[in-house]
């Protein structure tokens, strides 16, 4: 009787260039084996995007080692809490090679469904891992590339954008302090080039000057998927934020865009 790894070998030598191709690419973006990428790839009919989605999709359990991750957690956590605090994120940044303020560690937070920045609890911080599909510390710095590339993802940077909100503010606080919200978009603008970004956070800093709602910063994301930078179809009557209508003033004002007739 023929074992997987077999049958694994006689599909891929049946396969043609381009599908041995997006087997090899589909193993390196996420470390799965042979086996698992020729399953995700039969499953979403060889289409690559879609293979990511059913691979994603899948529990990542079995995957990591449940006893490691837990060494992971102790080696991070605080000596005195059972919490990973801001020295214990500092250390997992230094072992992965990135900056604490590098835009990865905002979707690995995310991943691991973070109720606060720089915490992680016994539960995110091994649940996270799981559903990543790693156990060690060499395995999630590997997974950096895949992790960045998801926020190229129109759905899955909507759905970071809209958890940083309550990831970023203050414990107890219904809003975000404007120097985080500034901060955070940023962070997070900086991955899509909106040509308005420093003309927003000088506004926010001149006129506005207060902390940012929900509604706010749920909806500048609808005004900058939405409304281009020149302002040629944004509509006066629309139901933006007052900050947002007075922001579109503020540009017109000061000439850094010309109002369409």
């Amino acid at each position: 009787m023929k074992n997987d790894a077999d049958c694994v070998c006689n599909l891929q030598y049946k396969l043609g260039k381009g599908s041995r191709e997006k087997v090899q690419q589909f193993m390196t973006i996420t470390g799965a084996s042979e086996k698992v990428a020729l399953q995700a790839l039969k499953a979403s009919d060889w289409h690559l995007e879609g293979a990511f989605d059913f691979f994603y999709s899948q529990p990542q359990i079995s995957a990591a080692n449940t006893r490691r991750l837990e060494e992971m957690y102790n080696k991070y956590k605080e000596p005195d809490a059972d919490m990973i605090m801001v020295e214990g994120v500092s250390q997992l940044c230094n072992d992965l090679h990135v900056d604490p303020q590098d835009i990865v560690m905002l979707v690995i937070s995310w991943h691991m469904k973070a109720a606060t920045m720089c915490e992680f609890t016994r539960q995110e911080f091994i649940g996270g891992l799981q559903s990543i599909g790693v156990d060690s510390i060499e395995k999630l710095r590997e997974k950096l590339p895949s992790l960045r590339a998801e926020l190229k993802d129109d759905h899955k940077f909507r759905e970071i954008y809209n958890f940083t909100f309550n990831w970023a503010r203050e414990k107890g606080q219904k809003s975000l302090s404007l120097e985080t919200a500034i901060g955070m978009w940023q962070l997070l603008f900086a991955e899509r080039q909106w040509p308005l970004l420093d003309h927003w956070c000088e506004f926010l800093q001149v006129r506005h000057n207060k902390t940012i709602s929900r509604d706010t910063w749920t909806q500048l994301l609808e005004f900058v998927k939405s409304i281009d930078p020149q302002l040629s179809n944004y509509d006066e009557e629309g139901a933006w934020p007052y900050l947002i209508d007075e922001f579109v003033e503020y540009l017109i004002e000061n000439g850094f865009v010309q109002r369409k007739k």
